[in-house]
């Protein structure tokens, strides 16, 4: 039964990937005469966004917003990156955004077993985030079969899984700044 707090989290979840769907990565980049140029990265702040909110909630809260966002993209509201409908189902894409469930069954299982510390938290986000890109290269790989377009495999790997996965790992980094406040805010409560 949903109390209104689980309601409230599946909220705020639901509007946090909403949110960091539609914002890129960008680096700025300063060079040697003061200036700056921003330098944008191929993928958005969803991925980052899903592990935060899998170390913050429980994997229940954030698989019932993942699916609430999945649902909406493809039935109501264009959410996704690269818009929505029911159409999304044949693209490259989708495989890899029904990999944010093996995703956040990983990160959650190291946040269960109370394990969650640096250098865990890098294991785990790598074993997840390749995790995702297996589940995206499977579908990937059903399609190419069903449609026979065997020319196309090799295209969406290169730019759904490999041109963007080492961006990917690189987004742990960051995120390891707040493996000691998340900690904190779960003994707190």
């Amino acid at each position: 039964m949903l109390n209104l707090y689980k309601l409230i989290e599946i909220v705020v979840c639901l509007q946090s990937l909403i949110i960091s769907t539609m914002l890129p990565v960008y680096i700025p980049l300063i060079f040697i005469d003061k200036s700056t140029k921003l330098f944008e990265i191929p993928i958005t702040w969803q991925i980052p966004t899903i592990i935060l909110l899998t170390l913050i909630f429980n994997r229940r809260v954030v698989f019932r917003a993942f699916s609430i966002y999945l649902l909406l993209g493809l039935f109501l509201l264009p959410v996704f990156n690269q818009g929505g409908s029911l159409g999304y189902l044949l693209t490259a894409n989708f495989g890899y955004l029904l990999g944010a469930y093996p995703l956040i069954t990983i990160i959650d299982n190291l946040h269960t077993r109370n394990k969650l510390n640096g250098s865990n938290f890098l294991v785990y986000g790598f074993i997840a985030i390749g995790a995702l890109h297996l589940t995206g290269i499977i579908y990937n790989f059903i399609q190419v079969i069903i449609y026979s377009q065997f020319n196309l495999f090799l295209y969406n790997l290169g730019k759904y899984s490999v041109g963007k996965i080492g961006y990917h790992f690189l987004t742990l980094f960051p995120l390891l700044l707040l493996i000691k406040p998340i900690k904190s805010l779960k003994h707190s409560k």
